[in-house]
């Protein structure tokens, strides 16, 4: 006997003329761990432990395989959780979801980690090259044609958008919003109504007009463009 695929889920291969009386049992034991590698399971962390190992058994059942894993426990520093054997090539999807906010960080060997913040899922694979052994983000790069999201959009990095970017609802931002020197703000109908400078100089094509000016600002109309505002004092 031997494993069957070792670098994927551990299977027991059968050879010629082998397991006589129990081929069908070993094969009905292969199928299910077939089954279980596309599998829900969670493992449970010991609570603040600063290491974790979760190993796919060789040959028999176990949570580490299914392809959706959820880490559990309470965490009072970030975790670290070595996925074995090192020579598992694999696909997860892997939740933290610990309690305590802390993140875990998923390793194999001696190669890259992906960490995963508290109540953050992540897909990852294993490139199972032994004790050089790294796990990669699966979607560090991921490229789409047509992106639907239903509720919040959270990102915690840069954006990069090459196109237009649309936005039916309200933009609510919590930070500063800058654009490019000498780029320009305005509306469907008239795309350049401002255009903001180096400087910091505003230029208007059309009338500015305004119910309250506070005593003390600077306006500039340019290209004869009328101002109108209520003075507040």
């Amino acid at each position: 006997m031997t494993n069957l695929v070792p670098g994927v889920i551990l299977l027991k291969e059968i050879g010629t003329g082998e397991s006589s009386g129990t081929w069908g049992s070993e094969t009905n034991t292969n199928l299910e761990l077939i089954a279980e590698a596309f599998s829900f399971g969670t493992e449970a962390i010991t609570t603040n432990a600063d290491t974790h190992a979760t190993t796919i058994a060789d040959g028999s059942t176990d949570e580490g395989r299914s392809i959706y894993l959820k880490y559990t426990g309470t965490l009072d520093s970030a975790c670290t959780i070595t996925l074995g054997p090192n020579t598992v090539s694999k696909l997860w999807f892997i939740e933290n979801g610990t309690s305590g906010s802390q993140n875990i960080i998923i390793s194999q060997g001696s190669g890259a980690n992906v960490t995963i913040p508290p109540g953050d899922v992540k897909a990852v694979y294993s490139d199972g090259a032994g004790s050089g052994a790294a796990i990669v983000d699966a979607f560090a790069s991921l490229n789409v044609v047509d992106l639907k999201v239903e509720d919040d959009l959270t990102v915690t990095d840069d954006a990069t958008i090459g196109g237009t970017l649309g936005v039916t609802g309200i933009v609510t931002l919590t930070d500063d919003l800058i654009i490019g020197d000498g780029k320009t703000i305005g509306s469907a109908s008239d795309v350049d109504a401002m255009t903001i400078a180096a400087n910091g100089e505003i230029t208007l094509t059309q009338t500015m007009i305004g119910t309250q000016f506070k005593e003390g600002s600077n306006v500039v109309a340019t290209n004869g463009r009328a101002i109108a505002f209520s003075l507040v004092f």
